[in-house]
């Protein structure tokens, strides 16, 4: 009976560990041209992962020159790690912030705002949200051109 125990103690944190890590090649992820709804503009977007940790995902979007989110709002707020190339993002009510490559920004939990590219240079970021209810984004109005070139 002792060695059954002894046995089973040894086996139990493989049973634990039955898991495996997950590789997601860069090529094996696809995207999508950004929805008119949402963007205006050419906007190129690829999941990076999906909501399997605590509800949080990940998306690459790349906005070239001129694009840009519609106005938005995140339920748990969003961080935006700017991997290429120079932006803008907007708070409203607040002066426009140029974002380039290195920067993070972090958008508040029911903070309206948006960002793309300037008039001139495309912009990639990572946009990393959780969700609430399901949700991680509700989308407002489109951003005019006198909001983005004011």
């Amino acid at each position: 009976m002792k060695h059954l125990i002894f046995a089973t103690a040894l086996l139990a944190p493989a049973a634990l560990s039955a898991q495996q890590v997950e590789i997601t090649h860069h090529q094996d992820r696809t995207g999508q041209i950004g929805a008119a709804e949402t963007f205006t503009g050419t906007v190129y977007v690829s999941p990076v992962f999906a909501p399997k940790m605590a509800g949080v995902s990940a998306g690459e979007v790349t906005f070239l020159p001129g694009a840009r989110s519609a106005w938005h709002t995140h339920p748990v707020g969003q961080m935006l790690v700017v991997t290429h190339g120079t932006g803008w993002t907007q708070e409203r009510g607040q002066p426009k912030h140029i974002i380039e490559a290195g920067d993070v920004v972090w958008c508040p939990p029911g903070v309206e705002h948006w960002h793309g590219a300037t008039e001139t240079t495309s912009v990639t970021h990572y946009a990393i949200q959780g969700s609430e209810d399901g949700s991680a984004v509700t989308w407002g109005e489109h951003v005019t051109d006198a909001e983005y070139g004011g």
